[in-house]
């Protein structure tokens, strides 16, 4: 795909060649028709109960003017003005920086690399800039900006770009989840195996991916957004919906700022592909073929980090880590991560009640508890997973989240049971109804 000069700012289009897509570019709404049903070639005649997506975490919608609707990638560069660029015209980014740095935060950063960093208070001591900042500080660390001679204003306006295209009224997929995601990536790529065979480029890569894995989040799932006929669940074919939209954004952000315009046409082609396959990992849809694969590679006792593919895989499975990794924190922190994503959940729930929609499974608050969502969620989806990563990385810190993770569980059942709520854990693993929860909770990370 290339960039499009004549089309209006941040816009995507691709080549003619590419079957994906003709072109990305946001309308800012989710088009309802009345009929629940998919419509593959768009020629059905319903009638459309439009859903402003500005409007799913508020009650009521004020006046828009006409300059907030002008959104291509995203509405939260339009609807939220930057703090950083646009709020103080008399400092750059580069003072902005060494202020956020200072105090607290800067002490904070010193000990980035622990399992217990609290990014909540991160964020907060940074004034909302936590992705900005705190992956600004990492690829510095790592002598990035130097070796790849990444120019810091550009870099610093597309991490501001990126932050600002997270939504922030999502309870749980926004920037600070970003920020955890990038945390938690950047502790992975210090375990001793990748630390030794990771190059440069992947380090970028996986904290770039980190950072960007989830831009523009709507707050929904893709059933939801197919359901509803949403246009990019018909521009993505129903497949990795969120995924790719995703990924295409962080694609369309770099081209904007430029960041990689110095580079070699096909070196910069190559990341972005890079980019993408990485967040494309993050399709939980996909987890039982990510962990076969992992796991019948640790069985053989095969993968070679010398070798780039491999390597590539590595950094797929630490993002997939990373992105799942909120009950292998410790409680304080696992709980409120719990407590958000429930309520994003059953936000969901309550915007298919009101549009008579059938209400997705989990979204229900009627019907789930967030003990009993989480219980089913760490059966099914993280345990297997991390225990496999531990298998390939027996360390103190696998070691330290997989007991994190138990004690979770075990204070999620103690009031589950409290709740009177029947726990996933009774279901066999090989049962019908088990798969049906792994795929309920499939469609929402």
């Amino acid at each position: 795909f290339y960039s499009n000069p004549n089309l209006a700012r941040g816009a995507i289009s691709y080549d003619s060649s590419d079957q994906t897509a003709l072109y990305i570019r946001m309308l800012g709404d989710v088009r309802v028709r009345s009929q629940v049903g998919f419509d593959p070639e768009g020629k059905g005649s319903y009638s459309y109960l439009c859903i402003d997506f500005r409007t799913l975490h508020c009650d009521s919608a004020g006046p828009v003017s006409g300059r907030r609707l002008r959104r291509l990638l995203s509405f939260q560069r339009y609807l939220h003005s930057s703090r950083l660029l646009r709020g103080t015209p008399h400092l750059n980014p580069l003072h902005i920086l060494d202020e956020d740095y200072t105090g607290q935060a800067k002490c904070m950063l010193e000990r980035v690399a622990t399992w217990n960093f609290d990014i909540f208070l991160y964020d907060r001591l940074t004034n909302g800039n936590s992705l900005v900042t705190l992956t600004f500080h990492l690829l510095n660390q790592y002598g990035l900006l130097e070796l790849f001679q990444l120019d810091m204003v550009k870099l610093w306006r597309f991490l501001v770009m990126v932050q600002e295209d997270y939504h922030s009224l999502n309870p749980y997929h926004n920037a600070v989840h970003a920020a955890d995601v990038t945390q938690a990536m950047y502790c992975y790529l210090r375990e001793p195996k990748l630390a030794k065979s990771l190059t440069s480029c992947d380090i970028l890569l996986g904290l770039l991916a980190a950072a960007t894995h989830d831009l523009d989040h709507p707050g929904v799932n893709q059933p939801f957004l197919i359901k509803t006929n949403h246009y990019l669940a018909k521009l993505y074919r129903n497949s990795s919906v969120l995924e790719n939209h995703h990924w295409r954004s962080a694609v369309g952000l770099l081209r904007e700022t430029g960041l990689f315009s110095h580079l070699p046409a096909e070196d910069g082609l190559k990341m972005e592909h890079q980019l993408g396959s990485l967040i494309l990992a993050t399709d939980i849809s996909r987890q039982n073929e990510y962990l076969g694969k992992f796991r019948t590679h640790l069985d053989q006792d095969d993968l070679y980090l010398s070798n780039a593919s491999h390597r590539h895989f590595i950094l797929q499975m630490a993002l997939k880590c990373a992105d799942i990794c909120n009950p292998c924190r410790p409680w304080e922190l696992s709980k409120q991560w719990s407590e958000k994503v429930t309520e994003e959940f059953f936000h969901q729930g309550d915007i298919e009640k009101k549009h008579r929609l059938e209400v997705s499974p989990l979204c229900d608050s009627q019907s789930n508890s967030m003990a009993n969502i989480q219980i089913g969620f760490m059966t099914y989806v993280v345990e297997p997973l991390f225990a496999e990563w531990g298998r390939f990385s027996d360390t103190r810190l696998s070691q330290t989240m997989l007991g994190h993770l138990g004690l979770n569980k075990a204070s999620w059942g103690g009031l589950v049971q409290q709740e009177g709520f029947s726990s996933p854990e009774e279901l066999e693993p090989s049962s019908p109804n088990s798969t049906h929860v792994f795929v309920a909770f499939a469609s929402h990370i």
